[in-house]
């Protein structure tokens, strides 16, 4: 089949590059125009568009539109689609623009829907601690996330997935994914099935997540902090310098603390230790957690050790 690939980040780039691989024809790619970013604002094309080059080069047109109105309609109809595949392509497609493809469309979601529906699945799957998520190919409908279901691969979580880790095992799972359902439909035996139970949607998530409050559960702390890495980064202040926390686990051994002879009634945010092989000990609402790698701002990464060989006076200082 004729495909248009609609798609920006770097999770869509394995299932392009799958695309290339199959039997299916890519007759363009979509994706957001170029921007200005970084100093000197140097024009920056999308991952979807740098791989697009890399696999195509200009045989492939790429199709960079502010919005998917008028212009946009005649640039795809020119190219003759049968069907849109879509991968975090994150704008609504409208029923005029769904017209230009005889066979629909067609869209990676990661997670099992109908929960966390939205435009951050991967973070609040960690955030909230769920037992498993996974990818659900579905068909796209006028409404976000609502489609049909097409194909759902579960993945258990251990508890220990950063967003990072867990968006590029995605990323190289969707792509089989997608291929198996365009040879399904391409067949004719396609089966969509409705989405069943109640449906969970996803927050915006900004920068100001990042910022860890320590009256929260040691748990929940630990899964934010995994759940905002890479973006938005999670940080704190210890006195008047930010600090980015990179790594830390739950520390709940309240026995160990007490025995070695600390206080564990401080308020938290309180760095209690450090402790050799575990990390900074910090009061959290409940229990503890271990940071175990931090980093100051304009500074390189480092381990808590090192930090703390560093740092001066930094027992029984209060993060905020």
């Amino acid at each position: 089949m004729r495909i248009l690939f609609a798609g920006n980040p770097d999770i869509a780039v394995p299932t392009l590059e799958s695309l290339h691989n199959s039997s299916h024809e890519v007759v363009g790619v979509l994706t957001n125009p170029v921007t200005k970013a970084g100093r000197g604002l140097k024009m920056n094309s999308t991952p979807i568009a740098q791989a697009a080059l890399r696999l195509w080069g200009e045989s492939v047109p790429i199709l960079a539109f502010e919005t998917l109105k008028s212009e946009a309609r005649a640039a795809v109809s020119a190219i003759l689609p049968d069907i849109l595949v879509s991968f975090a392509y994150g704008r609504i497609f409208g029923p005029r623009f769904m017209e230009l493809f005889p066979k629909g469309g067609i869209n990676v979601h990661p997670s099992l829907l109908p929960r966390w529906r939205g435009s951050s699945p991967i973070p609040h799957a960690i955030m909230f601690m769920d037992k498993e998520t996974g990818i659900s190919i579905q068909t796209i409908a006028p409404e976000m996330d609502t489609g049909e279901l097409l194909h759902v691969h579960r993945i258990p979580l251990k508890g220990r997935e950063t967003s990072a880790s867990l968006s590029e095992l995605c990323a190289q799972l969707a792509g089989p994914m997608v291929v198996e359902v365009l040879d399904e439909i391409e067949r004719g035996i396609a089966k969509p099935r409705p989405q069943i139970g109640e449906p969970t949607y996803c927050r915006k998530i900004t920068k100001e997540d990042g910022h860890i409050d320590w009256h929260r559960p040691s748990r929940e702390i630990d899964a934010r902090i995994r759940a905002f890495d890479p973006w938005p980064g999670s940080f704190t202040f210890l006195r008047n310098l930010r600090l980015s926390i990179l790594e830390v686990e739950p520390f709940d051994d309240f026995d160990s603390m007490s025995n070695a002879g600390y206080m564990t009634n401080h308020s938290p945010g309180t760095i209690i230790a450090a402790v050799v092989q575990k990390g900074i000990i910090v009061k959290a609402g409940d229990g503890y957690i271990a940071i175990k790698r931090l980093q100051v701002a304009t500074r390189k990464a480092v381990g808590f050790q090192d930090f703390s060989n560093g740092a001066r006076d930094i027992i029984g200082a209060v993060l905020r």
